[in-house]
C-alpha cells in the first residue's frame, strides 16, 4: 500500500468525545481525488492502522477531513488519535478507497447513527451539489454528542436534515417505519453507524420489503463475537504448501504472523475489508460485516482477522 505523508493542518473539537482532523500535504499540493463514501487508512502514531471516512466535500483536493470518536474501550486507535495527534504533526495515510459508493437514484435516504455521519455528510454534500433529492436522518444520544451540527445548520442542505436525539422530546425521535417508509424502486437507502443502530434500521426496512440491492451499509465497529465454541483448524499456503495451525484462541492473521506470513489488517473486526484473502479450498466460517450473504455463499474469500473455518483446512491464495 502506498502511503502519503500529510500534516495535521487543524484539529477541532466537533462534539463531546469527537475530535476533527484536517489533513493536507506539507507543501500545500493537491491530494489524490476521492468520491463520496471514501475512507483513508491512518497510521496512528505508536499504534495500529485505522480507517476513517472522509467527511469533507469530495470536490476538494487541498485537504482531507476526518472525525474520530474516542471509544471507551479503545484498542489503541481512537485513544492514540485523541491523546497524541496535534496540529502540525505528520501522519502517514493511504490513498482514498471507496467500499461505500453512492449509486445513481432518483431519491436517496441517508441514515446516520453517531459518528456514522462522517461518510454520509460527504454524500449529502455531493447530492446537494448535483441537485439530487435526498434526506439525511442523523441520530445521536444528545445535542452535545452531535458532530458537525452547527456546520450542517449553516449548510445549503440544512432543510434536508432531520436531527434525532435520544434525550430529546418525543416528537423528534427517530421513527424508522415512518422515516424510511415503504420501498420504492427509485429510492436507495444508506446506513452507517454502530452495529445495533444499523441492525435496527435494517430489520425494519427488510420487514417492510426493502430489497437488498437498494440498501447499502457501512459498519464502524462490530459487536463482540461469541468465541466459546471456537476450535482449532489449519490453513495451507497455496504458494508454498506450508501448513499453519490456528489455535482456538488465535485469529488466522495472528497465526500467520507468528509464522512469518503478514496480511495487511486495519479494523481487525471484519468491518473494513483490508485483509480480504482468497480461499481456494475449504469451507469458511464467516464472521465479518463486510461481505453480503451472496458473497459469503460463494466461499471464495474471507476476512482472516476474525473469520475462521468450518472445515479442518482452508487453502489460502497467499
Amino acid at each position: 500500500m502506498t502511503m502519503i505523508a500529510v500534516q495535521v493542518l487543524r484539529r477541532t473539537q466537533e462534539a463531546q468525545d469527537i475530535a476533527g482532523f484536517e489533513l493536507g500535504r506539507p507543501d500545500g499540493g493537491p491530494l489524490p481525488p476521492f468520491s463520496a463514501g471514501s475512507h483513508i487508512d491512518v497510521q496512528v502514531p505508536g499504534g495500529p492502522m485505522r480507517q476513517y471516512s472522509l467527511c469533507n466535500d469530495a470536490a476538494e483536493q487541498h485537504r482531507y477531513r476526518i472525525a474520530v470518536l474516542r471509544e471507551p474501550k479503545s484498542r489503541g486507535g481512537s485513544a492514540g488519535m485523541h491523546d497524541s495527534v496535534r496540529e502540525g504533526d505528520t501522519l502517514l495515510i493511504s490513498e482514498p478507497r471507496n467500499h461505500f459508493p453512492l449509486v445513481h437514484a432518483k431519491r436517496t435516504l441517508l441514515m446516520a447513527g453517531g459518528i456514522g455521519v462522517t461518510p454520509l455528510l460527504c454524500m449529502a454534500q455531493r447530492l446537494a451539489t448535483i441537485g439530487a433529492d435526498f434526506t439525511l436522518h442523523y441520530s445521536t444520544r444528545s445535542v452535545a454528542r452531535t458532530a458537525f451540527r452547527e456546520e450542517i445548520l449553516r449548510s445549503a442542505f440544512a432543510d434536508r436534515v432531520r436531527f434525532h436525539h435520544d434525550d430529546g422530546p418525543p416528537g423528534q425521535m427517530l421513527n424508522v417505519p415512518a422515516d424510511v417508509g415503504p420501498p420504492d424502486a427509485d429510492t436507495h437507502l444508506y446506513l452507517c453507524g454502530p452495529a445495533g443502530y444499523i441492525q435496527h434500521v435494517l430489520q425494519v426496512a427488510q420487514g417492510m420489503g426493502w430489497p437488498p440491492a437498494q440498501i447499502h451499509l457501512e459498519y464502524f465497529t462490530a459487536a463482540p463475537a461469541d468465541t466459546q465454541g471456537d476450535r482449532a483448524f489449519q490453513v495451507r499456503i497455496a504458494s508454498s504448501g506450508k501448513v499453519i495451525d490456528v489455535p482456538a484462541n488465535e485469529s488466522v492473521t495472528q497465526a500467520l504472523a507468528r509464522n512469518g506470513v503478514e496480511v495487511l489488517t486495519s479494523c481487525e473486526q471484519g468491518v473494513c475489508g483490508t485483509c480480504i484473502t482468497r480461499v481456494l479450498e475449504g469451507e469458511c466460517d464467516h464472521r465479518d460485516l463486510y461481505f453480503t450473504d451472496e458473497e459469503k455463499a460463494r466461499n471464495d474469500q474471507f476476512t482472516p482477522c476474525c473469520s475462521r473455518a468450518r472445515s479442518q483446512v482452508l487453502v489460502l491464495d497467499l
